[in-house]
């Protein structure tokens, strides 16, 4: 059984396809197309001749590559700021504990392999870090919205800011590669905004 057959929890599974002849019959600038499809819950596909299910959808978005290209930019300043601001928590609450400089410079190359959770703890933004985390989550939400005329701008932050939710959409927004996301509270994020 591989995993394109099965999906054990909620996913979106996302593709960028670059066409060289078949484009949007109005573009005026490069597009790409952003192809989709998630399950809200568990799939197995054993057959796919006749698969059947009302848990899983896809789609496609012509999206601008320019825009795709700073979009990913921002991103992926956002996660480095992200990436300080828990690098300075984790010095703060170690400060009280006394150690060597080697026990601390072993400390930090082991964090990343024996630590997975790191990722995924919530972190706490500070207000400039917040602001350029909702230009950033507008920006998407623009790209992404069905209707991006009625697309607001965020006035807070609609899912829980880990390290591995920002690295999940910088690498949603990556046109050369693919990614499957699967933290909860940004799949509901983004499932509605393809609705």
């Amino acid at each position: 059984e591989s995993r394109a057959a099965n999906a054990s929890n909620k996913e979106i599974n996302i593709q960028w396809y670059i066409p060289s002849l078949a484009k949007p019959s109005n573009y005026t600038e490069t597009k790409v197309l952003l192809l989709y499809a998630y399950n809200t819950k568990p799939v197995k596909i054993s057959n796919i001749k006749i698969f059947s299910s009302m848990s899983t959808f896809s789609g496609h978005l012509w999206i601008p590559l320019a825009r795709i290209i700073s979009l990913r930019e921002k991103l992926s300043n956002l996660k480095q700021q992200v990436e300080m601001l828990m690098q300075s928590s984790k010095s703060l609450s170690s400060a009280s504990e006394p150690t060597t400089f080697l026990e601390q410079s072993e400390t930090l190359k082991i964090i990343p392999s024996k630590n997975p959770k790191m990722n995924v703890a919530k972190v706490h933004l500070d207000e400039k870090t917040e602001e350029m985390a909702k230009r950033c989550l507008s920006e998407v939400k623009a790209l992404l919205s069905v209707v991006p005329a009625l697309s607001l701008p965020l006035t807070e932050i609609p899912f829980e800011v880990t390290l591995q939710s920002i690295a999940s959409l910088e690498d949603m927004f990556d046109p050369a590669n693919g990614c499957i996301i699967t933290e909860e509270s940004l799949f509901n994020w983004i499932i509605s905004l393809f609705h």
